[in-house]
């Protein structure tokens, strides 16, 4: 459930009119609902409440800085893929214990960083990577707590772009040789085995992959029990689906449900990775209206929001509601809605039945809390847009519109030039 209804003929995000929001800080606007934020978490924490567990919300969602200090204050932790995401988990008060960090490419400033941060543990991609952490986890003269990165080969039946769990994807050790990884990594001196990773991919809307997963993960783990390995961790990764059109993705409760039973009397503290199924419904964006173009076969509706603002649907084919802020009656359309950029593949949706828009009104592009600004970029020059969080009655600007001043920032113009 989310906090985004219409109200009379109006859209509110909770007890606000998104209109009133839009009219004061301008557009595109992401829009985020707290309430949705945390009935999402909360739907995990008490999904997984019979067993020892962490949620671990992936920062690759969404990594506003309000955002993942309203988590916090929940009791949530982070997956992180990044020193970046990693300096941003920790600016939130999110606790370094509760930081997992995944990546196929750690760079040694980033694990020196992690390893200073007393994070939970490093899920490690690869035999080099694990030599490296081994290496300047002895340079610093400390352990790193290390858990390996298994890969199931499980079709999760998902984009191929976020299909993660195929034997050819570059995620993960090959679940086939990772007994002999874990062999190598219990006998250097500077790093500590304390768990077992597995993510499969994102957007997965059944169970199955998840059962498959989990089952060929904890046959690993038996076989390591008895080689006389501790695990203590076990981190199950994320990737539940959410309801962008027609998808019936199963919920926290039938994740646990069909998990649990198989996890009984395992002393085993449980990792959870959820970052769409938290962030996605939680957020909209909302786009004005610049100009109507009429066309042979369909129209065109021209917003002011583009794909350096939202890339899904220009990246994945992605599919996203959208919908007028003011609900009247209106005869439909079939449309392009597109934005500015300057590529043909700039869209938010293609040859859509819309309701007739006009020039000046706002859309609401839903189901935009992740993978919206986290991805957003300043392609054409464009400055990204603000974000506000909205909390029953009040609204709340958490990132101020880039200025053309921003754009050039960072830039530096050499005296010889």
């Amino acid at each position: 459930m989310n906090f985004f209804q219409y109200r009379n003929g109006r859209l509110y995000a909770e007890e606000v009119p998104v209109s009133e929001i839009a009219s004061a800080y301008g557009t595109p606007l992401y829009i985020y609902s707290a309430r949705t934020l945390h009935r999402h978490f909360r739907a995990y924490d008490e999904a997984f409440d019979g067993v020892p567990h962490i949620i671990c919300f992936a920062l690759k969602a969404n990594s506003s800085s309000a955002l993942l200090r309203s988590l916090a204050k929940q009791g949530c932790g982070a997956d992180v893929v990044s020193g970046g995401e990693i300096f941003r988990a920790l600016k939130a008060k999110i606790p370094s214990g509760k930081i997992v960090y995944a990546g196929v490419g750690k760079t040694e400033e980033e694990i020196r960083y992690a390893l200073r941060s007393r994070i939970l543990m490093f899920n490690v991609e690869s035999e080099n990577e694990l030599f490296e952490i081994d290496r300047i986890a002895g340079s610093m003269k400390t352990k790193a707590p290390i858990a390996l990165r298994v890969n199931p080969d499980i079709d999760p039946g998902t984009h191929p772009y976020i299909s993660t769990g195929l034997r050819k994807h570059k995620f993960g050790i090959p679940l086939e040789d990772a007994f002999e990884y874990y062999k190598a990594a219990r006998k250097l001196r500077n790093t500590e085995v304390v768990g077992i990773h597995k993510h499969i991919g994102s957007q997965i809307t059944r169970l199955s992959p998840f059962v498959d997963a989990l089952k060929r993960t904890l046959s690993l783990i038996d076989e390591l029990c008895v080689s006389g390995a501790e695990i203590r961790y076990l981190d199950i990764g994320g990737g539940l689906g959410i309801t962008y059109k027609d998808e019936e993705p199963p919920v926290p409760h039938d994740l646990a449900e069909s998990l649990l039973p198989m996890l009984k009397g395992r002393r085993l503290t449980i990792i959870v990775e959820p970052g769409r199924s938290i962030a996605g419904n939680a957020g909209i964006l909302i786009t004005k209206v610049l100009y109507m173009k009429a066309g042979k076969e369909k129209d065109f509706v021209i917003v002011d929001a583009g794909m350096n603002d939202l890339i899904r649907p220009s990246f994945y084919g992605a599919y996203h509601h959208i919908q007028p802020v003011e609900k009247r009656k209106r005869r439909n359309i079939l449309a392009d809605v597109v934005g500015p950029i300057c590529e043909s593949g700039d869209f938010l949706a293609k040859e859509r039945e819309i309701p007739a828009v006009r020039q000046g009104e706002y859309l609401a592009v839903m189901s935009a809390g992740a993978y919206g600004f986290s991805m957003s970029s300043n392609y054409n020059s464009r400055p990204r847009a603000a974000e506000v969080l909205v909390s029953g009655k009040d609204f709340t600007l958490i990132r101020r519109r880039e200025t053309y001043s921003d754009l050039t920032r960072g830039d530096i113009v050499p005296p010889s030039v």
